[in-house]
Formats: C-alpha cells, sequence, structure tokens
C-alpha cells in the first residue's frame, strides 16, 4: 500500500488555528509546530500499526479497519473512533472523550506526499509529509 513507509513532517497549514480550536496553549502550539514529527506506517491485511516519533513522544497505535479504538494525542485529549479505507484515502472519525465532539481526519497522497488533512469545529489544517 502507498502509505507504507517512513514520512517525515514537512510543513503545515493553518495547523496553529486547528491546535487553537481544539483548546491547545499557546505554549503547547508554538511547540507542536516545531515537533519534527515522524510516522512508520504498516499494514498487515486490515491491521495496521502506526509509530509516531517527535520531540514530545514516541507511542505505537495498532487499529484495525472499522474498529473503533482510543487514542490519545500529544497534549492530552482524549479521542475514540475508527480509521476507514475509502478508495486511496484513509478516512478517521473520532470523537472527543471530553466534550463529544467530532474531529475528522484523511490521510491520502498527494504527489508523493502524505497529506494528513484535519477537521474540528469548521476549521480546516493540513499536515505534509514527505518520505523518510
Amino acid at each position: 500500500m502507498a502509505f507504507d513507509g517512513s514520512w517525515k513532517v514537512d510543513r503545515s497549514e493553518n495547523y496553529d488555528k486547528f491546535m487553537e480550536k481544539m483548546g491547545i496553549n499557546m505554549v503547547k502550539r508554538k511547540l507542536a509546530a516545531h515537533d519534527n514529527l515522524k510516522l512508520i506506517i504498516t499494514q498487515e491485511g486490515n491491521k495496521f500499526t502506526v509509530k509516531e516519533s517527535s520531540t514530545f513522544r514516541n507511542i505505537e497505535i495498532v487499529f484495525e479497519l472499522g474498529v473503533t479504538f482510543n487514542y490519545t494525542i500529544a497534549d492530552g485529549t482524549e479521542l475514540s473512533g475508527t480509521w476507514i479505507l475509502e478508495g486511496n484515502k484513509f478516512v478517521g472519525k473520532f470523537k472527543r472523550l471530553d466534550n463529544g465532539n467530532e474531529l475528522n481526519t484523511v490521510r491520502e497522497i498527494i504527489g508523493g506526499e502524505l497529506v494528513q488533512t484535519y477537521m474540528y469545529e469548521g476549521v480546516e489544517a493540513k499536515r505534509i509529509f514527505k518520505k523518510d
């Protein structure tokens, strides 16, 4: 699958506004803008493993397509949701456990780059990754 491999964040679009809407304080937003996030994605059938490493943490997320799982983002916000495959896109539909608001994410390959788009309460942001 095209998502397999090692990806390093290259640039972001509207990421600060997105984090602000999520309720992340200014200090954490400034740090997150320079987190040097790296993703290593592997697939075995419907099971995916995503290893995230950044300035803040190193974690491994294992999930199956269409199966609900819990996930905590770097600022401590807890989410519950699923990833599905729609054509050539990963579509993630998550709910915050603290307030029930939806956080939707799409991962797709565009021009050889992994583009991760977030949508939360009307604010859209992107993080663009290059193969590492």
